[in-house]
């Protein structure tokens, strides 16, 4: 009776929520220009703020983010890219590569990268899959395993084809995974580059001006077509917390040339004002206790498997669910998993993490003390290890005496 009005209480406060609320402040929302942007946080992948986020656009040349990553993810830096006709028709911006030149990947890499030359996106698309199609095709693949469903890649380049796509959350989780690919910060932040052909030499400027002009800065990507308008992946990081950036169209001509850095600037300052990462969830911590039958033990504590944290802004509270069952029954071992916490940044769903258990509870009923008995017995009388196990109807915890 006792263990059953403790699991009473016990399930109704296992069932509710804790929410902890911070100082509650309003803070003004960026105000930019750009069709559709994001602002979005590296290390958790939160949206901390969106315009027009899952909507699909046209990407211009912030698609080589996509190229760049499948190029420095194939280790094939080192070698000789012969280019195409076509990669020397491809239009401007380009570095002008003739049919036949050749080029070592990397430094086409730098070409792609810094002054986004559209002639070394082709020529670097054909060398790794055989033609840009394919090339394209393994650009989506990759896209939607990352979780950017809503991108369709059709140039290497960035330049308008077709259905050729994405959105500022696709863009940003796909930059969110580049950050992390060996070889591709480096790149992005390299201001100067000089290298040759086996026909001429080249020399170019990074166009990045995010690089010169925001504290913090470390990418990514400019990018212009008719279509897009004047667009760029932009992401910095200071004090450790690391933020991503992204803006379609943010107009077009002169205006929207400068528009694109005024409004990334916006979204950047704007996170980095606002937002702290605080710690949710302790690893360790003591989650709850449960009751648990047929031990000894009247209960059993459990914990946080992992410790949760994430940037929060002033005005915002976090709460955490513990879903977790009424009762369990022994055995329970040492680290077993006995449940669930659900965290919440205010009504959004943030993440779950295991509760599990801190200590053991072993078996304690007729059942199993007379299966201990019977196998005693026997092995002293056979001198050998037996296994009895008996039939649950056995199970009678009454029948046992106080503990």
């Amino acid at each position: 009776m006792k263990k059953f009005i403790a699991a009473f209480f016990i399930a109704i406060a296992l069932s509710a929520f804790f929410t902890v609320k911070l100082k509650a402040e309003a803070i003004e929302k960026p105000s930019v220009n750009a069709h559709g942007a994001i602002l979005m946080d590296a290390e958790t992948g939160r949206i901390l703020w969106g315009k027009n986020e899952h909507t699909p656009l046209p990407m211009a040349s912030t698609t080589k983010i996509m190229t760049a990553i499948l190029a420095l993810e194939s280790g094939r830096m080192d070698e000789t890219v012969t280019a195409s006709k076509r990669a020397a028709a491809a239009p401007k911006v380009k570095m002008d590569l003739t049919a036949g030149e050749q080029v070592r990947l990397g430094n086409l890499m730098l070409a792609l990268m810094l002054e986004s030359s559209n002639d070394a996106a082709v020529a670097i698309a054909e060398h790794l899959a055989g033609t840009v199609e394919e090339f394209c095709r393994q650009m989506t693949e990759k896209a939607h395993s990352l979780g950017a469903v809503n991108t369709i890649f059709e140039t290497a380049s960035g330049l308008d084809a077709g259905n050729h796509s994405s959105t500022p959350y696709d863009l940003a989780i796909i930059t969110r995974y580049a950050l992390d690919v060996p070889g591709f910060v480096a790149l992005t932040n390299t201001m100067d580059a000089n290298f040759s052909s086996d026909k001429r030499s080249y020399s170019f400027h990074n166009k990045n001006r995010l690089l010169n002009e925001f504290p913090g800065a470390n990418g990514v990507k400019t990018g212009f077509t008719g279509k897009a308008g004047h667009c760029f992946v932009g992401a910095a990081k200071q004090d450790g917390m690391q933020l991503i950036s992204v803006v379609l169209a943010s107009g077009w001509g002169t205006e929207g040339r400068n528009q694109k850095w005024v409004d990334t600037k916006e979204i950047l300052s704007f996170g980095f004002a606002n937002f702290e990462f605080k710690t949710l969830v302790k690893e360790d911590d003591l989650a709850g206790v449960m009751p648990v039958t047929r031990t000894r033990s009247d209960d059993i504590a459990f914990v946080y498997d992992t410790g949760v944290r994430a940037p929060i802004s002033k005005e915002e509270t976090f709460s955490v669910e513990i879903v977790s069952p009424v009762s369990m029954q022994a055995p329970i071992s040492q680290g077993d998993i006995i449940g669930t916490a659900k965290v919440y940044i205010g009504e959004q769903f943030h993440a779950e993490i295991p509760l599990v258990a801190i200590e053991s509870a072993t078996r304690h009923d007729f059942k199993t003390s007379l299966e201990k008995v019977l196998n005693s017995y026997f092995s002293l009388i056979t001198k050998e290890e037996p296994n009895i196990i008996l039939p649950e109807f056995f199970a009678f915890p009454e029948l046992l005496p106080p503990t």
